[in-house]
């Protein structure tokens, strides 16, 4: 049935959701602070499984990403906790009409003195002719910890998917102490297929991994991260300064890119085990 107080354009039913979940430091846990959850955006809490640390799962009720849907999200990391947020499946991106508005998600991140954070959502799922405005805002207390991985899945290869054409604008904005650590902006639009071809782009890639860690320790995993992905058959390029590590990675379909990113995340976490959600 039509809900006529939806958003919604040109008589399409648009999904809109808003999440906000804070956790605090209580004596040696790690719990939930504040939840405010409306719209499609739900959170979860599993069971924890390494002492100290909170999990949170995040789930979209709506069953995938439409041309104007409007998803926004917060997590607040207080003082001293920790806390791995994960998705409860891989999100999908689907076409959008002729002169649709873009999706449109929103994730801000703040991370307090002393605490971590674990970003780790599955992969996102882009379909032909999708229209993606997404932006990740992590702001960092100098001493806080952050670890990551946005992936982008240019069709699923199994299922004989193909992008030809896709409107995409992707940013990943850090900021430590107030001040900018990096910004990092993928901007694509028209004929993807042809430009993910482009040896300087994707040279023929159909998934795509940025792991990024910020830790006072972060640039010591430049080589065991290194060393970990010559053993698998993505293209990747790692480096480290100032306190913090970038991985990308290029696989030709979405399992080999999973490989190489569980074997970082596997390298930075260890010997805590990836979320439950990653092995469904």
């Amino acid at each position: 049935m039509y809900d006529g107080a939806c958003l919604s354009e040109a008589g399409f039913q648009r999904a809109v959701g808003e999440l906000r979940v804070t956790f605090k430091r209580r004596g040696a846990d790690t719990v939930l602070d504040d939840l405010r959850q409306a719209g499609c955006l739900k959170a979860r809490f599993p069971r924890p499984v390494t002492a100290g640390w909170a999990d949170a799962t995040t789930l979209n009720t709506s069953g995938g990403v439409a041309s104007g849907d409007r998803l926004i999200a917060s997590f607040a990391i207080g003082k001293d906790a920790r806390a791995t947020i994960s998705a409860q499946a891989a999100e999908r991106f689907y076409r959008a009409p002729p002169g649709g508005l873009p999706s449109f998600v929103r994730t801000q991140v703040d991370v307090e003195a002393g605490a971590a954070m674990e970003w780790l959502p599955q992969e996102t799922i882009l379909f032909d002719n999708c229209a993606l405005d997404r932006r990740l805002e992590i702001n960092l207390a100098p001493d806080a910890s952050f670890l990551g991985v946005e992936s982008l899945i240019f069709g699923r290869a199994a299922m004989g998917e193909q992008v030809t054409n896709a409107w995409l604008r992707d940013l990943i904005h850090v900021r430590r102490d107030d001040r900018w650590l990096l910004q990092d902006a993928i901007r694509m639009d028209g004929a993807l297929h042809d430009i993910l071809a482009r040896p300087a782009i994707a040279a023929g890639a159909r998934a795509m991994a940025t792991l990024l860690h910020v830790a006072p320790d972060a640039e010591a995993f430049l080589t065991p991260v290194r060393d970990v992905l010559a053993d698998h058959g993505a293209e990747t390029g790692v480096s480290a300064w100032n306190g913090m590590l970038v991985a990308r990675m290029l696989a030709p379909d979405s399992a080999l890119l999973r490989q190489a990113v569980a074997a970082v995340l596997n390298i930075i976490r260890a010997p805590r085990p990836l979320p439950r959600v990653w092995m469904c």
